[in-house]
């Protein structure tokens, strides 16, 4: 029986097109969708050891069966990939693969493969066109979506990066078969980040027990959330885009201090959230029975709401100073005033970051 037709998610970025699907058996089919999509020339197929072992062969196929030189290259799993000296190994090998600068990248995993390949993308010969096949929660509702590439600098999450838009987004929720229940459960933080700025209702429509493969229409309607976002500010300029932002202040700040890897990345968002609800409702009127029907969804997730006590206050304060979304040395905090709507606060200040923090060790 033939894999019903994918669903098509809509994004508009001004010269920039870009087709998102989302459904199941697709990645038997990405050659023929990469043709459809008019992608041109030799690609490099990158990918973790992982993700390679489980999905590449039958990528490296599809690529091949379309007509389409296919090198699959492989890095180490986990967040200690995302680097400068990754990027430049993986240049390295394109180039001694004879890739050129009608080449293309294919991007082969969760949300550090897809923010590594699609930064290498955005530099290798000054620019070349990538396909994002994300295999994770957090990839396929969040990171494979909007253009955001980039690696991890000592200082921070993601200080180096580029903005460059994928060609084709193929989200097949087929490869969430083969996910540990860790990595599975940890992308729900960014479900519920979503519901929590933009569809309240979605909220009270998740469920942890829904097998895997039924997930395609939740997310599509995740991916629809955040391309309409990036449609309407792609570099983050009006503050809209910011709202995705959403509990990350927080969440990179603990995973620079915990060592990179240490946390998933939307177990660090749980607890970002967490933090953000507080200030919210401490602050900005969110009622506590909102703020508690968010908790309770990252619960129904095994996701964290309390801080381990090794995590200084003060070393996460450092860290979050180096963020990205500080801005002349004042924070730009999104805040939740009820669920369903989020603004960025210029009046959040430090020491109700350090209040939200100390918090979560209750």
């Amino acid at each position: 029986m033939s894999a019903p037709n994918p669903i098509s998610v809509p994004v508009d970025v001004p010269g920039k097109p870009c087709r998102i699907l989302v459904g199941t058996g697709l990645l038997p089919r990405v050659g023929e969708f990469c043709r459809a999509a008019e992608i041109r020339g030799a690609c490099a197929v990158i990918t973790d050891e992982n993700v390679g072992r489980l999905h590449g062969v039958a990528v490296v196929e599809s690529l091949a069966a379309a007509g389409y030189a296919a090198q699959l290259l492989a890095v180490p799993a986990g967040e200690q990939s995302k680097c400068l000296a990754m990027a430049e190994n993986l240049c390295d090998r394109m180039i001694a693969a004879g890739l050129d600068r009608g080449s293309f990248v294919v991007a082969l995993g969760g949300g550090v493969v897809g923010d590594l390949a699609g930064f290498v993308a955005a530099i290798y010969q000054r620019g070349i066109p990538f396909v994002q096949i994300p295999t994770t929660i957090v990839a396929l509702v969040d990171s494979a979506v909007g253009g955001k590439t980039g690696v991890n600098a000592r200082a921070g999450k993601n200080l180096l990066g580029a903005f460059h838009q994928p060609r084709l987004v193929l989200a097949d929720v087929s490869t969430l078969e083969t996910l540990p229940d860790r990595e599975y459960r940890e992308g729900f933080a960014e479900v519920i980040k979503h519901a929590a700025i933009r569809d309240a209702a979605m909220l009270a429509e998740l469920d942890p027990t829904a097998p895997r493969a039924s997930l395609a229409p939740l997310v599509a309607r995740n991916i629809a959330i955040k391309a309409d976002i990036v449609s309407a500010d792609e570099r983050e300029e009006s503050g809209l885009r910011a709202l995705l932002n959403f509990g990350h202040t927080v969440a990179h700040a603990i995973e620079n201090v915990a060592g990179y890897g240490q946390f998933l990345h939307g177990e660090a968002v749980s607890l970002g959230l967490a933090a953000a609800l507080e200030i919210s409702t401490r602050k900005f009127g969110l009622p506590l029975a909102q703020a508690d029907q968010v908790r309770a969804a990252l619960t129904a997730y095994g996701l964290p709401l309390v801080l381990p006590a090794d995590l200084g206050t003060d070393a996460l304060l450092t860290a979050a100073r180096r963020d990205k979304k500080f801005t002349d040395g004042a924070i730009r905090y999104v805040v939740c005033p009820q669920l369903g709507e989020a603004f960025v606060a210029d009046h959040v200040t430090e020491e109700d970051l350090r209040e939200a923090i100390d918090s979560l060790r209750a």
